[in-house]
């Protein structure tokens, strides 16, 4: 491996040298997570757990996936517990994770697995590639933790601790090949596992986005780049995102003797596989001005509900406004069925409808 010596570190280290005080520091400093085995245990890691795991983290935080990822194990012990389980089922139970894709793709990577692989995951990152929902991130991060391989792993954490360490002051994304080799030089042939990890709780716990505890608690303070120049709190830089547009739209809300009645959305797409109180298009708009009057579904007596609906996905915000449709009797609509409230909770309903329950039935419902 060739050396990486900072130019602004006080003693020149080579790679083997960092990675070693950091793998000390590791097994002193390990955060304790239900899905990590600890540091000189004896225990293997299990690749179904560092699988769903890994899924569960894409864009999401540790403290929020705790939860979830205990409440899948118990739910689903085995990978072949949660591949014969109904998709519906794998949904409510993701239900506030968002990112729904990662849902329906957890379910068919667990039938791959357990139909076409025997219930093994593949232990390298080119196999580990093949499956659903499983992006070069994923597959580096269970190859060197589940596998021990010696893979580049490289999330949000490693990002900010190597642009420091190195002082690359090229804006993310365009630094992210930089970073990425950085990251494949640093990564050891042994404890491949254990160094992914350590490098993302130093960015956890010691080089924070916002809060550094660089001095006396980093073991890389003394080599490090940004700290010796005082840039670390401006890296790694970003580009200036674009403001996030606004969608609006209206959602029809059809209620009779405690049921309401709620559509599924198409599998692919924005929240595929998920309930829904049916609305229509969201569009694109800068005021309300904008959005057409909406077409009513169905003959009946309507009102439009005060307030509204308000959501943020990833590229867009959303504000919906509810129109209550009125009705003497329960009649079927076009698409969807009738499903009384008391069985809400069962159902996969992505966060944005049940705020729209929330905002008619605000006494029923605990969110």
């Amino acid at each position: 491996m060739d050396s990486i010596i900072s130019p602004h570190s006080k003693t020149p280290q080579d790679p083997t040298e960092l990675t070693d005080a950091l793998l000390d520091w590791y097994d002193v400093n390990a955060r304790t997570l239900p899905w990590r085995i600890p540091p000189g245990s004896d225990i293997e890691p299990d690749p179904y757990h560092i699988w769903l795991s890994e899924i569960m983290l894409q864009q999401t935080t540790v403290t929020t996936v705790i939860p979830y990822f205990i409440k899948f194990l118990h739910q689903w012990p085995r990978v072949q517990d949660l591949a014969a389980a109904a998709q519906d089922d794998v949904l409510v139970a993701w239900a506030g994770l968002g990112y729904y894709a990662r849902a329906r793709n957890l379910h068919k990577c667990a039938q791959y697995v357990t139909e076409e692989l025997n219930g093994i995951f593949p232990d390298t990152e080119e196999n580990l590639l093949q499956l659903p929902g499983v992006g070069p991130y994923t597959a580096a991060a269970i190859a060197a933790i589940a596998f021990g391989q010696p893979a580049a792993v490289m999330d949000g954490n490693i990002e900010r601790v190597m642009a420091r360490m190195f002082n690359v002051t090229t804006p993310l994304p365009d630094a992210k090949p930089a970073l990425k080799e950085l990251t494949e030089r640093m990564t050891p042939q042994h404890r491949a596992g254990d160094y992914a990890q350590a490098v993302m709780d130093l960015g956890a716990n010691i080089c924070g986005p916002k809060l550094l505890k660089c001095s006396g608690r980093c073991p890389w303070e003394d080599h490090c780049a940004a700290n010796a120049l005082g840039t670390a709190d401006q890296l790694p830089r970003r580009k200036s995102k674009a403001p996030k547009p606004t969608r609006r739209g209206y959602a029809f809300w059809a209620e009779f003797n405690n049921h309401i009645w709620l559509c599924r959305r198409p599998e692919n797409g924005l929240l595929g596989g998920m309930m829904e109180v049916p609305s229509t298009d969201w569009l694109e708009s800068k005021s309300w001005d904008e959005v057409p009057a909406p077409q009513i579904p169905i003959i009946t007596n309507w009102k439009e509900t005060p307030g509204m609906v308000r959501h943020t996905f990833t590229h867009f915000h959303l504000e919906l406004k509810v129109i209550r449709l009125e009705f003497a009797e329960q009649i079927d609509l076009q698409e969807g069925d009738w499903f009384p409230f008391s069985r809400i909770n069962d159902l996969a309903l992505p966060t944005v409808m049940m705020k729209v329950i929330h905002h008619l039935r605000e006494p029923v419902l605990d969110l």
